[in-house]
């Protein structure tokens, strides 16, 4: 048998913790001496412990621990649960890390605001191009909403043009629209360029209109880290005496694994104010 002490340190917890788990009913000791009231654990009383914290880092209170745990869950019931626990802990880690970036661009921003070169911003005529698209509704243009609604839909579109034989596919292009349900949510069109002829099932295929006239600036780096870009792009439209037509167009000039490598050209459709 163990002493608490010894158990505690097997088990990876706390003295304090295995002595509010007696008091709860959750986890007894296998002898308390009766006259020193010293507590022992077997080894057996491991497999016990590992399942009240795994279930208690899946959520549950110490309550419903213990009604699980007297319905006798097995190993792969258990570890079911943990592996969706797993992937929700991850979901929600990947989606502090996005809003973690966006914090960093916001404030990236508010340093550089009028310190970044208007100097890069190049006026031209956008050529039409035929595109290959997938859309879909995005909360609102906020890098928070765009980013998990456009990242799917050009992991579905690739993979779509790939299996129906398209080469020579790309860049890609993503447009924007208000979804017209007075919102704010905006019609996020996920596009790559393709070849005269393309045809592939369930998705829409179409000559995209060019730009007359739009202001341009390349951007180096995440996406998650666009904004002080995109800022820069707009003192030079309002210094310049002009309004935008539309929501920016993004076109992907270079996507390597490493996405703070990527560089994208914004391009925005203008008119005189």
């Amino acid at each position: 048998m163990f002493s608490i002490g010894d158990f505690a340190r097997h088990g990876r917890v706390s003295v304090r913790m295995l002595r509010h788990y007696d008091a709860v009913g959750l986890l007894r000791p296998a002898r308390v001496d009766p006259h020193s009231g010293y507590r022992f654990y077997t080894a057996e009383q491991l497999a016990r412990l590992n399942r009240v914290i795994a279930l208690k880092d899946l959520g549950f209170t110490l309550e419903q621990v213990g009604v699980i745990l007297d319905e006798q869950i097995d190993a792969d019931e258990l570890r079911g649960m943990l592996r969706l626990r797993q992937a929700e802990l991850e979901a929600a880690l990947e989606a502090a890390r996005a809003r973690l970036n966006q914090v960093g661009a916001r404030l990236r921003a508010i340093e550089t605001e009028g310190r970044m070169s208007t100097q890069d911003v190049v006026v031209k005529k956008i050529p039409a191009v035929r595109i290959a698209e997938l859309s879909t509704v995005a909360a609102s243009f906020g890098p928070h909403d765009i980013g998990p609604a456009i990242g799917p839909l050009y992991e579905e579109l690739c993979g779509r043009l790939e299996a129906a034989g398209v080469t020579g596919f790309g860049p890609g292009i993503a447009y924007y629209e208000d979804a017209g349900k007075g919102d704010g949510s905006v019609l996020v069109h996920a596009g790559m360029t393709v070849p005269e002829g393309t045809v592939v099932e369930g998705v829409k295929v179409h000559v995209l209109p060019g730009i007359e006239q739009a202001a341009t600036i390349v951007h180096r780096g995440s996406m998650d880290t666009i904004l002080p870009t995109a800022q820069t792009l707009a003192r030079w439209m309002d210094t310049n005496g002009y309004v935008s037509e539309q929501y920016a167009r993004e076109l992907y000039l270079e996507c390597p694994e490493d996405r703070t490598q990527w560089v994208t050209e914004i391009q925005e459709a203008i008119v005189r104010a």
